[in-house]
């Protein structure tokens, strides 16, 4: 299974979603990179994704984006064979 990083705050519903999809996918782990907690994480995503909103989720190097197109992933389909490969 690939690694599964996110950039996320303690309170962003979006996140828990999240989460929680990829754990109904069978992620067991899910590295957290608490935005909320260090502006200087906060300035490496917007950097790295050019977005400003959490969730931003990558699976291995490849930036998924956030909740919206990870449930689209979901939706189309895609979302097991990224998991997977």
């Amino acid at each position: 299974m690939q690694r599964i990083t996110m950039f996320c705050t303690a309170v962003c519903p979006y996140c828990l979603r999240a989460e929680m999809l990829l754990t109904s996918k069978g992620v067991t782990r899910v590295e957290k990179i608490r935005v909320d907690l260090d502006p200087q994480q906060r300035e490496l995503m917007m950097q790295k994704t050019g977005r400003r909103t959490v969730p931003q989720i990558y699976i291995g190097d490849l930036h998924v984006g956030g909740f919206d197109e990870l449930a689209a992933l979901e939706r189309a389909g895609k979302l097991d064979s990224l998991l997977a490969a």
